[in-house]
């Protein structure tokens, strides 16, 4: 009966890779249905609803910035730092999706920027695939270090019991994956020929269809400003409140979960309030359609996975406790491949993070294997990855004939792979 319920649990979530989008979300609900039909017990606590409800609370306040020109803003900014030093476009595009992952909480920011990295790169006459399959890996690997994500919140959560604190927890993740982009950089600079001897381009650049971004003028206007410094000082005030509850606060009147949820719907009422924004107008949001996108994502999927995890839990440890205890960094193989059907950070460790810690995993592997619930990039129907190959007119960002031939696959494992080697170096020092 486990292998059946597992093949129907693969099976939903390959119905949701199909559809895509939402569709994930909804395969998710319907296999719980055929689950709890095959006599498997489910409930409400399985649903993430603390991963649900701060991606929420902090699109909500993303969007309210986005619609108060901030995320122009910040993309005028991550422009100027672009163009300052083009030659080196490889390194500087991941720094900046990652920055701005960091900052917002969601890879999401990414869109924005993808458009100028393409433009940069094809004005140095660097193939494009080169800075922007780095550019989508490094906001999707920014999300298990950013101080405000669902994943990161929830990990930090699973993590308390074992004496390890949220601050030390973005000691390791942080200084890892930042490195780890780096050196993801370094390989995807030397993958695929010169631009200028790629025969897709030169068939487009032939047919004309290779198009000049225009650079038009931008001043930034006081709300667009005011929005990002707001969102800013937000995030300060997490981690800040964060940091007081790992030693200075006993006995807090709210945890750092509600603290997060409550500080990002109160910053986007000040920016609604301060902006006089039409707050019916920040629903219509690109950023906010996404996010709520992704819950429902997280809601159908997590909900699957945790329904048949807990409901095969002891056999599960029986078969891979005793791996896991000898060989800890299976664990990061586990969230890689998991990762890639669950479609999102926050639903895989919500999934299988608790789990892995019931069998007995140390702390420290399953914080260096962390970085592995961001293998979103393997298969190339993720939203930011597609993006990266609708704004490349070179044709050089493209799908292969065998699916997996694409240009973010080799620069994505190498990324996680040093990510999770350096975690655990770091952790050994931190912890």
């Amino acid at each position: 009966m486990l292998w059946l319920q597992l093949a129907t649990v693969l099976f939903f979530i390959f119905i949701g890779a199909r559809l895509g989008g939402i569709g994930i979300g909804y395969a998710g609900g319907a296999g719980v249905i055929v689950l709890a039909l095959m006599g498997m017990e489910t409930s409400m606590a399985y649903i993430p609803m603390e991963v649900i409800l701060i991606i929420m609370s902090v699109i909500a306040a993303i969007a309210a910035m986005q619609r108060a020109g901030g995320l122009d803003y910040l993309v005028h900014i991550s422009e100027k730092m672009l163009r300052k030093h083009p030659q080196y476009i490889t390194f500087a595009a991941p720094m900046v999706t990652y920055f701005m992952t960091l900052l917002a909480g969601t890879g999401h920011t990414a869109f924005s920027t993808l458009p100028v990295i393409a433009e940069v790169a094809k004005e140095q006459g660097i193939r494009p695939s080169k800075p922007l399959s780095i550019a989508v890996v490094a906001s999707q690997i920014a999300i298990t270090a950013s101080p405000i994500s669902a994943a990161v919140v929830a990990f930090a959560a699973m993590l308390h019991p074992f004496g390890i604190s949220y601050l030390q927890l973005l000691c390791i993740a942080i200084p890892s994956t930042f490195i780890a982009i780096m050196i993801g950089a370094v390989v995807a600079n030397l993958l695929g020929k010169p631009l200028l001897e790629d025969r897709v381009y030169q068939a487009r650049l032939a047919e004309g269809l290779i198009k000049k971004r225009e650079q038009g003028e931008y001043t930034p206007t006081s709300d667009a400003k005011f929005s990002v410094y707001a969102f800013v000082t937000a995030i300060v005030l997490v981690v800040t409140y964060a940091i007081m509850l790992s030693g200075f606060i006993e006995h807090p009147t709210i945890g750092r979960s509600e603290a997060i949820m409550a500080i990002m719907l109160a910053t986007a009422g000040v920016i609604a309030m301060k902006c006089k924004l039409n707050v019916n107008d920040i629903t219509q949001m690109p950023t906010f359609r996404a996010g709520m996108c992704a819950c429902i994502c997280v809601l159908g999927v997590a909900w699957l996975g945790s329904t048949f995890v807990n409901g095969h839990i002891d056999e599960i440890k029986e078969l891979s406790g005793s791996l896991l205890a000898s060989y800890p960094w299976m664990l990061a193989l586990i969230l890689f491949f998991a990762s890639m059907l669950l479609y999102s950070q926050g639903a895989t460790t919500a999934a299988l993070m608790p789990a892995a810690l019931a069998m007995g995993v140390e702390p420290i592997a399953a914080i260096a294997s962390f970085a592995a619930v961001s293998a979103l990039f393997v298969l190339p129907t993720y939203p930011t990855l597609l993006a990266a190959i609708e704004m490349d007119d070179t044709g050089s960002t493209r799908i292969g004939k065998y699916v997996f031939d694409h240009p973010f696959l080799l620069p994505g494992i190498v990324t996680i792979a040093a990510s999770v080697t350096i975690a655990f170096v770091i952790g050994g020092m931190v912890l």
